[in-house]
């Protein structure tokens, strides 16, 4: 799992005038929240933010969040983002708090690596899921999820059960599924 850090101080003034002048100045407002927090509305550096999402590139990553102001470091996911729609700037952000000990499910990527053995004898490689979901301790949840293909024959498929999983984590949904499969020649 990706992790980054983001400072964060807490926002003390409110409104559409005083959000303008936090997007003026270089920032963004934002809100933590959680089960078991109550809102806090923040403010964070936009150029700092923009630079770990562009890293992150849509991946699941845990964020610690360091608030000025004696709150401390807090453990988040990013819920939401809002940006402007001509200039793709960040304007707002909303961060949901976490517990690294306790378990969620996620949607994993998969990265299929290789060539069908299939491939080359003539059949076609078709991809059913790009993703499957996990369920584990977020910092035991792999980034991604490789895939290696080249022994799949002609006619053969592969279920999300064959997938290689880590032993800490587990799947949720259907292990029969199928992932990826090559068809048969002439078919």
């Amino acid at each position: 799992m990706l992790q980054f850090e983001v400072s964060a101080s807490v926002r003390r003034n409110f409104g559409k005038g005083a959000a303008r002048g936090l997007r003026r100045d270089g920032k963004t407002p934002a809100v933590l929240y959680g089960p078991k927090t109550e809102p806090i509305s923040l403010v964070i550096d936009t150029k700092d933010m923009t630079k770990v999402l562009l890293t992150i590139q849509r991946r699941n990553a845990v964020l610690s969040l360091d608030i000025e102001g004696g709150s401390g470091k807090r453990h988040v996911v990013v819920q939401e983002l809002q940006s402007d729609p001509i200039n793709d700037t960040l304007i707002h952000a909303d961060f949901y708090e976490i517990s690294l000990d306790a378990p969620m499910v996620l949607e994993v990527p998969l990265q299929y690596k290789g060539k069908a053995r299939g491939v080359e004898m003539g059949g076609d490689f078709v991809i059913s899921r790009h993703s499957i979901t996990l369920k584990g301790k977020v910092l035991d949840i792999p980034d991604s999820v490789e895939v290696d293909v080249s022994e799949l024959d002609p006619g053969a498929a592969l279920t999300c059960g064959q997938l290689p999983i880590p032993a800490k984590v587990s799947l949720v949904g259907d292990a029969e599924a199928v992932c990826a499969s090559v068809t048969a020649v002439g078919g």
